[in-house]
């Protein structure tokens, strides 16, 4: 049976669905990458919310970034939706979206939107093992069509931003991202004085990152960040030689750009979240997050031979 892109034809237009959050738009990217490389002919729009744009913007993958509005897909004119989102609303978009091929996973709720639904995405690569979640996102178009092969990492573009601060040009730049959605994922904020402290002696100088909601007066004797536009925290990031933060999204995104990263988990399975396609060690404890020691975080840092 033939598949979705041997049906499609030259020129067609794709819209990707990703309404956010971070971490799962960054994660998105190589699942666009290999498309393109695939049928470089595609038209490839990202649906996804404001706040996360930045995360596509300036990739040579991605030709529009659409509103979640089901005016500006339909006037968009996709041949084939894909929603790699999930849920009410991205149903709706699909539905709406006047798609000829509209696919969703098998799992998704509201199967009225779909007329193609995608297996697991443990059946399409032959495993059965836990997939990542780079894995997930790009199952979906192997199985639309994309030759199966090795799925990249992750990539983001970065312009002119943040940089390094007056006092700290001319030394190695580390950012950490000390903060996370609950406190379940967050790790102590004495621990990652501890590694900015053991960093500074070693002549690289920690920043520290937030959004604007974010307390990071315990960062204070260090250079802090809060609420700056994601494309400010992307050049950031791609000019730092180490991260170091709890499982977020920021971590993520250090990851596609390859920066060596520490990533402290709590509950989430690093086998699913785990930086993708670098240089990393993903720290937890039997106990939870509070158990993870200090010292595994400093030898973490040692072991991906940062100089610290």
């Amino acid at each position: 049976m033939a598949t979705v892109l041997e049906l499609a034809p030259p020129g067609s237009r794709v819209g990707v669905i990703r309404l956010r959050s971070l971490g799962d738009c960054v994660l998105t990217t190589p699942a666009l990458e290999l498309l393109k490389r695939s049928r470089p002919d595609l038209r490839v729009a990202v649906v996804v919310e404001e706040r996360f744009r930045a995360v596509f913007e300036g990739n040579p993958d991605v030709d529009e970034i659409l509103a979640p509005a089901v005016g500006g897909l339909c006037g968009w004119r996709a041949d084939v939706c894909l929603n790699l989102h999930g849920g009410t609303q991205s149903a709706w978009l699909t539905a709406l979206s006047g798609a000829r091929w509209r696919a969703g996973f098998g799992h998704f709720r509201h199967g009225f939107a779909y007329n193609l639904r995608i297996p697991r995405a443990q059946e399409i690569l032959g495993v059965e093992r836990t997939v990542h979640t780079a894995e997930h996102l790009a199952s979906a178009v192997f199985w639309l069509g994309v030759p199966k092969g090795e799925i990249p990492r992750a990539k983001l573009s970065a312009g002119p931003g943040l940089g390094t601060s007056a006092d700290t040009a001319g030394k190695a730049q580390a950012t950490i991202h000390p903060v996370a959605a609950t406190p379940e994922k967050t790790w102590r904020a004495e621990g990652f004085v501890a590694v900015a402290e053991h960093l500074r002696r070693s002549g690289t100088e920690a920043v520290f990152v937030g959004a604007a909601s974010d307390d990071l007066t315990a960062f204070r004797e260090f250079r802090c960040v809060a609420g700056a536009p994601l494309s400010e925290i992307k050049s950031l990031l791609a000019s730092s030689s180490l991260f170091v933060g709890n499982d977020s999204g920021p971590a993520h995104m250090a990851a596609a750009f390859g920066v060596p990263s520490v990533v402290v988990f709590g509950a989430s399975d690093p086998a699913i979240w785990g930086p993708w396609r670098t240089a990393s060690e993903a720290l937890s404890a039997p106990g939870g997050i509070a158990q993870v020691e200090t010292g595994q975080v400093l030898a973490a840092v040692e072991r991906l031979r940062v100089a610290a």
